[in-house]
């Protein structure tokens, strides 16, 4: 480990660009604690000047834990692969109607999600997520505030957000969905009256697509009632950066989920989730709700 840290300290590339970003992203699970990405900083705030591998804790124990914890991972990935697709029989996959993908009665099932805000970039909005009454559903709340931080580059600002995690496999593999035998999205909510934004993330491989999101809208109605809310793929819009893109095309069925309230009114809002599931609605016809075609179109 000695030499490791040595290795760390020293070495470095030409150009400025450090040897210990890679020998970090390396060494793996022999690592606990590390702080591999830095935060968001403010415009105008100085950058942190310590090393991120001097908060590093090598514990050779950790790591020998986690690498069986992987192989284990590893081991039932295969055995499901083995039986058919997610794990079910072929037979099972294509008879099936609808699927729960998260339920929420557990903290455990809440660590399967992450919250932000527009605290991220001085924004005074606040979100938390706990579990309901009875520990029967989620409850995402909070309060949104549009105050626009005085940094002198800020815009706009008031925003709350929900994400799911995503679906990590064995050795931190990445790992997609498999919605394609579905064409609806089924959610049981009870919200306040307010608008929603359901949002469905991308993976891209160019860095100019990272803020790409699939979303569409959903609309609560308030009072103490639970309402079920279905809302086909084929309805949901590719936008970036807060702009609906001319372009459009079907939605990848693989990625993550996420909700977003931004509606530009202050004030608390809140939302329970009993439950968000798939649904095959056979008498849904419509592969794609919006037109596609060439914006340069060849003479």
């Amino acid at each position: 480990m000695a030499l490791t840290v040595k290795l760390l300290n020293g070495a470095s590339f030409h150009g400025g660009c450090c040897r210990h970003k890679v020998l970090l992203s390396l060494l793996g699970p022999f690592v606990s604690n590390s702080k591999l990405y830095s935060s968001y900083r403010r415009p105008g705030a100085e950058p942190e000047k310590k090393p991120s591998w001097q908060d590093v804790d090598f514990s050779f124990k950790k790591g020998i834990d986690h690498l069986k914890t992987q192989l284990s991972l590893l081991k039932k990935e295969t055995q499901d692969y083995l039986l058919g697709p997610g794990g079910h029989p072929l037979s099972q996959h294509l008879l099936e109607q609808t699927r729960v993908l998260w339920q929420f009665r557990s903290q455990e099932d809440l660590n399967k999600w992450v919250t932000s805000s527009d605290e991220e970039i001085g924004g005074k909005s606040k979100v938390s997520l706990k579990l309901g009454r009875n520990n029967q559903a989620a409850l995402l709340y909070g309060t949104l505030n549009t105050e626009v931080p005085r940094d002198g580059e800020t815009k706009y600002s008031g925003y709350c957000s929900m994400r799911s995690r995503p679906a990590v496999g064995s050795f931190n593999r990445k790992k997609y969905y498999d919605w394609s035998n579905f064409n609806t999205l089924f959610l049981r909510v009870r919200g306040d009256g307010r608008p929603w934004m359901v949002n469905i993330y991308t993976d891209p491989y160019f860095s100019h697509q990272k803020d790409d999101l699939y979303s569409y809208f959903m609309f609560t109605r308030g009072g103490p009632y639970w309402e079920e809310i279905k809302i086909p793929f084929s309805k949901f819009f590719l936008s970036s950066r807060g702009r609906v893109q001319d372009n459009q095309h079907p939605v990848w069925l693989d990625k993550t989920l996420g909700f977003t309230i931004g509606d530009k009114v202050n004030g608390p809002f809140q939302l329970e989730i009993d439950f968000i599931g798939l649904l095959k609605d056979s008498a849904h016809r419509e592969e794609f709700a919006y037109e596609m075609y060439d914006k340069n179109t060849p003479v």
